[in-house]
């Protein structure tokens, strides 16, 4: 059995101690919150004897490595670099990918784009360096990562990579040691999308293309047999990872009329394929550093959970979870014995923990936290379940403000982006800085919402601004009726289509909201339809999922919010970054200069340099400030007693 301890590793006390805890009486000021998480990511190496990790060390954002004795062995300023994740290249490397915009030029559809790149930090000293810095690729910009390969004591990573004169990422394997690249795998077919999936010796052992203008795929092995095909116009198509034995792969074919998604192993020397993990709601996949075979998932549901095949590993993983009873248990990295395990927890009086867990000594030593937060001012937080006017179950998260009854509460209605996507009962940094302030946040996983089934998503198709709109004021209506929330008391506010959904609550319906906020929301779908159109090129599988997606011609006019701000009867803030690569910040231009015009109360706050999700803390500080204090000023809490 596993025993949860208090002990810090010494060099990594240092995290979060910038912070004084506050009064017991007041809630932790805004930054703690909006700032960037004093504990971002962190790496295990094979070993398991050295940790990697972001966070905040002696109040500065630095990439910290320490040993099994905790000895720091290399503290790095990072700044304000947007960090995506961090990897192991063998025990003496860490990989840093990174995100940045750049500028295009004329001859693309778009203005900007948001790219990544590596960057290789050696633990001894030596200066770092980034993949692809030579003058044959498009410099130091990497598409997709394949992960690292040990093969006769080198360590190699792989990565998509451009040359010039290719108009498409093509695999290359990089030697960390001498920085120098070699091609493992071609790009497809023009018009095609491409795909490779690598052995244990870094060698491509399959091979998928997808032809968008007829939806034809074909997979093929080494020699470029053809292991299975078939016929897919939305595209739902693609490789998993090596199988779960030697010698066989694992592709997703999704059922066009239904969404279903079904996995199949397929043996690589040709033969049937066997349908795997049928019925099982697969959240992520847990591969072999090592045999890069797949050995797990994470099963999705209200507290998704790590599932692997081998017995052993299954049940080191259930008695993790029995170690910390009532949280949310997530599995981050583990070392090739699979003794050492690094994990993070959070959920009611927690705000996101990160621990060391060793299997051979029973204990699970604290790391640090996300947020320099008490545990009795984390807001209590719950899945809360309704039915939809037509009847259909649906069920958001009701996170509540700490230490205040659940009567008649200021309501803060937080619908998530995507839409595609889900919000789980865990530590949100958004929700919980209005609950610390005496709001109840209400985030409704509205039809469309992944992590319910196909069906569920399906049932979002063509219902922006209709079904999914009502199946959010459907959800306040019944925290209304329970007396959780008071109904004159309720503001809306979300980013991407979050952000649409704000829009949405006050031009397409009236009354609910006294103000809502927009970040990065869409306000015209007729004008974002005709901009994925132009970026989809000649690509007719996008365009396929676009027309199912949100529907197309003038039929989109009626569901944009800038088309109806004359029912405008609540003010309104809009919030968006001038790096946004995904909703365009004329998307929030646009319908402040509408809502003006028609003398509707506005404000548009716009953020310099910020992108769409706001990876560098400085923005997103600023928008949570500007946040709350719109919605403090239109819908005040209750004083504090």
């Amino acid at each position: 059995m596993i025993k949860a301890c208090s002990s810090r590793l010494a060099a990594l006390c240092l995290l979060m101690l910038a912070f004084a805890a506050p009064a017991a009486a007041a809630p932790p000021p805004l930054s703690v919150y909006g700032n960037l998480p004093g504990f971002e990511t962190a790496a295990l190496s094979p070993s398991g004897d050295r940790i990697a990790l972001v966070g905040v060390v002696d109040g500065a954002r630095r990439l910290l490595v320490v040993d099994k004795d905790n000895k720091a062995l290399l503290a790095s300023a990072v700044g304000d670099k947007k960090v995506l994740s961090i990897d192991w290249g063998g025990e003496d490397k860490v990989l840093v990918r990174t995100s940045h915009t750049v500028e295009l030029g004329p001859a693309f559809t778009a203005d900007k784009a948001e790219l990544s790149s590596m960057l290789v930090v050696p633990v001894g000293g030596q200066q770092p360096w980034t993949v692809f810095e030579g003058h044959d690729f498009l410099r130091g910009v990497v598409f997709g990562y394949k992960g690292v390969i040990e093969r006769q004591g080198r360590w190699f990573g792989y990565f998509g990579g451009v040359t010039h004169g290719v108009y498409a990422p093509e695999l290359y394997e990089v030697d960390l040691e001498t920085r120098k690249a070699v091609r493992v795998a071609k790009s497809g077919d023009r018009g095609s999308s491409y795909n490779w999936l690598l052995g244990a010796a870094g060698e491509a052992v399959a091979f998928s293309d997808f032809y968008s203008w007829n939806g034809n795929w074909r997979i093929r092995g080494r020699n470029f047999k053809t292991l299975a095909s078939g016929t897919n116009p939305q595209g739902g198509i693609g490789l998993v990872s090596l199988g779960r034995t030697p010698g066989t792969i694992v592709y997703a074919d999704e059922d066009e009329d239904t969404g279903e998604e079904h996995w199949y192993e397929l043996p690589l020397g040709g033969g049937a394929a066997v349908e795997l993990l049928a019925d099982e709601p697969i959240l992520a996949i847990h591969t072999d550093r090592r045999s890069r075979q797949l050995i797990g998932f994470v099963r999705d549901g209200d507290v998704p959970s790590d599932q692997f095949f081998d017995p052993r590993r299954n049940k080191i993983m259930a008695a993790t979870r029995r170690a910390f009873p009532g949280l949310n248990v997530r599995l981050l990295d583990w070392s090739d014995s699979f003794e050492r395990l690094l994990v993070s927890t959070d959920g009611v009086g927690d705000p996101g923990t990160w621990w060391l867990v060793d299997i051979r000594t029973g204990k699970a030593t604290d790391l640090g936290s996300s947020y320099p937060i008490k545990s009795s001012q984390v807001g209590p937080m719950r899945m809360f379940r309704y039915k939809a006017t037509d009847g259909l179950a649906i069920e958001g998260v009701l996170t509540l403000p700490p230490g205040r009854d659940a009567k008649k509460l200021p309501v803060v209605v937080l619908p998530h982006g995507g839409p595609w996507a889900r919000d789980y009962a865990g530590f949100d940094w958004l929700a919980q800085a209005f609950a610390s302030r005496g709001y109840a946040v209400f985030q409704p996983n509205f039809r469309g919402s992944t992590g319910y089934g196909a069906a569920f998503q399906k049932a979002g198709d063509g219902e922006w601004g209709r079904k999914m709109q009502t199946d959010i004021s459907d959800g306040l209506a019944e925290l209304v009726r329970q007396g959780i929330v008071d109904a004159n008391r309720a503001c809306i506010m979300g980013a991407s289509y979050g952000g649409y959904a704000a829009l949405a609550g006050v031009t397409l319906q009236q009354g609910m909201y006294r103000c809502a906020v927009s970040l990065a929301g869409i306000s015209d779908v007729e004008r974002l339809y005709s901009t994925w159109i132009k970026e989809s090129g000649h690509d007719r599988t996008m365009r396929r999922w676009i027309h199912q997606a949100i529907g197309k011609g003038r039929d989109l006019r009626s569901v944009s919010p800038i088309r109806f701000v004359d029912r405008v009867a609540a003010p309104i803030l809009l919030i968006h970054g001038t790096n946004d690569t995904v909703v365009l910040p004329e998307q929030s231009s646009n319908m402040a200069k509408a809502l003006r015009e028609a003398g509707k109360e506005a404000e548009l706050l716009t953020l310099d340099r910020a992108d769409h999700w706001l990876l560098k803390g400085e923005t997103r500080l600023a928008m949570l400030e500007a946040a709350y204090k719109f919605i403090e000023r239109h819908n005040p809490p209750d004083p504090v007693e």
